[in-house]
């Protein structure tokens, strides 16, 4: 599949939805972590590497939606990975955000973007979403995700 495009959406019309029903067949960058109600992916179409978004595993559109228990799951590991990725990054914070309003994309996913040491200011707080409009040639190819992907479990793993 060419790096610009994006895999058939499920029957619902809802890419996430589709990654979802079967996580374990996904590439690694797919699958950095699958937790009970969350699953965390390396964003695709960015310019920025390690750039990570929270797929709620189930079809929703808000946060409001959320149950008890998986409002806790996303706090946990939202923490868990922002120290992963200051430890394989190197990267001086991170950021968290949740929008899901592009067209295809209304599932619930909660952005966890890597904000460099030395990453301009023109680039950061919510600048730094230029990354995603950033021309196809300067996206992060699809190994560099799955080695991030790789080195970010790693940790994941080495931290429960």
């Amino acid at each position: 599949m060419g790096i610009g495009v994006v895999p058939a959406v499920g029957t619902e019309g809802c890419y996430s939805c589709a990654g979802n029903a079967a996580p374990a067949g996904l590439p690694p960058r797919e699958r950095v972590l699958v937790g009970t109600g969350w699953r965390a992916a390396h964003a695709i179409r960015t310019a920025l590497p390690g750039w990570l978004v929270l797929v709620s595993r189930r079809h929703l559109t808000s946060p409001a939606e959320l149950t008890e228990a998986e409002a806790a799951e996303l706090g946990v590991l939202t923490w868990r990975l922002s120290r992963a990725l200051v430890k394989v990054t190197g990267c001086a914070k991170t950021y968290v955000a949740a929008f899901s309003e592009a067209a295809g994309f209304e599932h619930l996913h909660v952005h966890i973007v890597p904000r460099a040491k030395d990453l301009p200011v023109t680039a950061q707080g919510p600048d730094v979403f230029t990354f995603l409009r950033r021309p196809e040639v300067e996206w992060v190819l699809p190994a560099v995700m799955d080695d991030l992907a790789v080195r970010l479990a790693a940790v994941l793993d080495t931290e429960r």
